[in-house]
Parts: structure tokens; C-alpha cells; sequence
């Protein structure tokens, strides 16, 4: 007897996770990380990366390793696929992505937070309390992320429409066309991570019984809601905040700043009922995005040390203490933390390694191989990007002359 697959409620459950993981810190922060490039750049930049991060997503689920193998997490599967070395790089990066998404998320709620409100505590008062909430629900593990996530989308939505509904009277007619291409190339590491849910692969097939094509709906269905929400929110914030004004209310200020897009729109709006909404928005969606993050780690974690006897409390403080105290004591992190994620880690784990799948799997001359060879050759421009701008080797500034001249 042939065992029914997934119920659709099931799948669009599985699918608002994915979302809800990739409805972060990149969306606040990609209005104004890529916001000096121009709308257009912005706008094809992410419907092209999408398309790529969730074939590269596609790429890993379809995988029979992690059919045949229910409990694995990515270590193992790459191991498995690609031998030792891949199994290594895979944790190199999987810790990149760890920690740089959980202190990014740490430190944009804080950043928000202390913004709108004078707490009679110090910041990293306020900073301990949100971290052992988030951190408390976290280690409930796949239990509160089928039965608690759900709640925490819809308030994330709710607040999504009213802070739209909010912006929309501010937007006003611009240029599209006004674009500086040479900084979008700048853009693609925070393009790269506003689009990643990867780590939560091998969960949602788990979730999906590793049906194949349940598996694909739920991906392409979450992560198409997460690159709808992110193209609205990208053109709301990019046709009401000016590209620079006097009173540093503006995208270039708030990017020269690492500030996330809620906070220069709180200030050109002046309403209390938008500050609390924005407030409820970035907290929710980088609680849920933290939330699942944290739960892929803690899999991350087991899989890393089956095997090996490793005190729980011991491995609970290394996954989750080096991100407290890092955005604790560098709090203006946001920004360049994402940058380092989606350049380095995101694009070699969810971008090179699986065009090398691709390689390996498909045969010369074939469209599998081409397309393998593509997609490094993609994440690995994305990755010299990166790294050649944390050296400081690459100087990608915004042009403020023409935008100056241009616009104003």
C-alpha cells in the first residue's frame, strides 16, 4: 500500500518556516546596503539571485544521501558527496553562517531597539533579555518550529502590511532608471544572505518525509512569499527615503551608519504608530529568522559530533555565547556581519559546493555540468567580492556626486 504524501497543509506550514527564516535581517537591511545602486539594479539583482539561491536549495534536497540518511545534516551530506574536503568546507562556512546570522540578528534588535526607546538599563541589559528569550525557544528544537513558528509569521505579516500601509502616502515619483551598477556589484554578498534558508534544507525535508515533490513546493513556495516580501519592502523603502538630504534622514547616511531601512523611515514618518510597528516587525522577523537559525545549528551540532560524548550544556554555550558576546561588544556589527555571511559563508556552502555537485554528477559536455560550472563561477566572484573588500584590496563606495547631481 502506497503511503500518502504530505497534506498541503502540511507543505504550506513547511513553507512559511522557509520564509520565515529568510524574512530577517536581510530585509531590513538590503534597502540600504544595496539602496546606493539605484531601484532597477536593486530590483534585478534580487529576482536573479533568488532564482539562483533556490536552485541551489533545489540542488541540495534533491540529493537521495539525504533521503537514505533522515538524521544527517549538512557535514555528513557533503562529506558523503564530496569527501573530507568537502565535509571541512562545509563546516567552515556553516560556522561563518552560524555565527555571523545569530550576532547580526542580535545586534539589529538591539540596534532598533535602543533607537526608539531610553531604557533605564544598560544596552547589553536589554540585549541578555531578548537573547534568552529568542535562545529559551530556540532550544525547544523542530517542536516549536512546527507548532509556535506559524504564530510568529502571521504577526510578522500583519506588521509587514501596516508598515506598508504607513509608507506608501511617503513614496514619491523617482527616476528608475538612475542606477550606479558598478556599486551593485558591491551588493551581492547581502543579496546572497537576504535569500538564504538553506540551513534549513534536511529540516524541511524531514518535515516533508522526504517527498520529492512536496519537498520542491515547499521551497519554491516559501522562498518565492520571502522574495515578494523582500522586492515590496525594497521599492517602498527606496521611493521614500531620499538617496541623501540635509537632515541625514536618507539612505546614504543610514548605510554610512549600518543602520537597518526601519530606522531612518521612523524618522522621516514621525508616527508612534509606525515606530511600533517597525519596532514589532524587526523583532519578530529576526526572532523567527533567529530562531530558525539557531535550530539548524543545534542539528548542525549534533551531526558535527555524533559519535563523541560532548557535554550539552558545553556545546549549547559555544554555539550561542560567542554570538551574544560579539554583538555585545561590537553592537554597529549589523551591516558588515551579513556582508561577511552571504559573501563567504553562504556563497561557498549553498553556492559553490553544490555547483560542484552538479560537476561531479553530470556528464562532459552536459547541461548539468555547464550549469555546475556557472554557479561557481558565480559564488566565486561573489566571494573574491567579499573578501577583497574586508581586506581592504577593493574600495566600492557610493557614488554621492552623481547621486547628488542627479537626484537632487
Amino acid at each position: 500500500m502506497t503511503r500518502p504524501g504530505p497534506t498541503f497543509l502540511t507543505v504550506f506550514t513547511t513553507a512559511i518556516i522557509i520564509t520565515g527564516n529568510m524574512i530577517g535581517a536581510g530585509i531590513l537591511a538590503l534597502p540600504i546596503n544595496l539602496g546606493p545602486a539605484g531601484l532597477l539594479p536593486s530590483l534585478i539583482g534580487a529576482i536573479v539571485v533568488w532564482f539562483v539561491m533556490t536552485c541551489c536549495a533545489l540542488i541540495i534536497a534533491r540529493q537521495p544521501y539525504l533521503a537514505e540518511n533522515p538524521d544527517a545534516d549538512l557535514p555528513t551530506f557533503f562529506e558523503m558527496v564530496l569527501g573530507k574536503t568537502g565535509k571541512w568546507i562545509s563546516v567552515g562556512a556553516n560556522l561563518i553562517i552560524f555565527y555571523g546570522l545569530l550576532t547580526a540578528y542580535l545586534a539589529g534588535v538591539m540596534s532598533v531597539a535602543t533607537s526608539w526607546f531610553d531604557f533605564p538599563v544598560p544596552d547589553w541589559a536589554v540585549l541578555c533579555v531578548f537573547f534568552a528569550i529568542v535562545t529559551g525557544l530556540a532550544s525547544m528544537g523542530e517542536l516549536f518550529l512546527r507548532k509556535g513558528n506559524t504564530y510568529f509569521i502571521l504577526t510578522m505579516w500583519f506588521l509587514f502590511i501596516a508598515m506598508l500601509v504607513m509608507v506608501v502616502p511617503h513614496m514619491h515619483k523617482g527616476d528608475v532608471f538612475a542606477a550606479d551598477w558598478v556599486f551593485a556589484i558591491s551588493g551581492l554578498p547581502i543579496l546572497v544572505v537576504a535569500f538564504n534558508f538553506h540551513n534549513m534544507v534536511p529540516t524541511v525535508a524531514r518535515f516533508l518525509d522526504h517527498d520529492r515533490k512536496a519537498v520542491t513546493t515547499a521551497i519554491w513556495l516559501g522562498s518565492g512569499l520571502g522574495m515578494v516580501m523582500t522586492v515590496v519592502w525594497t521599492v517602498a523603502v527606496m521611493a521614500s527615503l531620499p538617496m541623501e538630504s540635509a537632515n541625514g534622514v536618507d539612505i546614504l547616511s543610514a548605510f554610512k551608519l549600518n543602520q537597518p531601512a526601519t530606522i531612518p523611515l521612523d524618522k522621516m514618518i514621525e508616527s508612534s504608530w509606525f515606530s511600533k510597528a517597525s519596532l514589532g516587525f524587526a523583532v519578530v522577523a529576526m526572532s523567527t529568522a533567529y530562531i530558525a537559525t539557531a535550530v539548524a545549528l543545534i542539528s548542525f551540532i549534533k551531526d558535527l559530533t555524533s559519535g563523541y560524548r560532548v557535554n550539552k550544556l558545553l556545546a549549547w554555550m559555544v554555539a550561542f555565547l560567542p554570538p551574544l558576546f560579539v554583538s555585545m561588544f561590537f553592537p554597529n556589527v549589523f551591516l558588515k556581519a551579513l556582508n561577511i555571511v552571504g559573501g563567504v559563508g553562504v556563497g561557498t556552502l549553498f553556492g559553490i559546493l553544490p555547483g560542484m555537485l552538479l560537476i561531479k554528477q553530470g556528464g562532459p559536455g552536459s547541461r548539468m555540468r555547464k550549469a555546475g560550472i556557472g554557479l561557481v563561477v558565480f559564488f566565486l566572484i561573489v566571494l573574491i567580492v567579499e573578501v577583497l573588500q574586508e581586506l581592504g584590496m577593493l574600495h566600492i563606495s557610493p557614488d554621492v556626486e552623481y547621486w547628488t547631481s542627479h537626484i537632487n
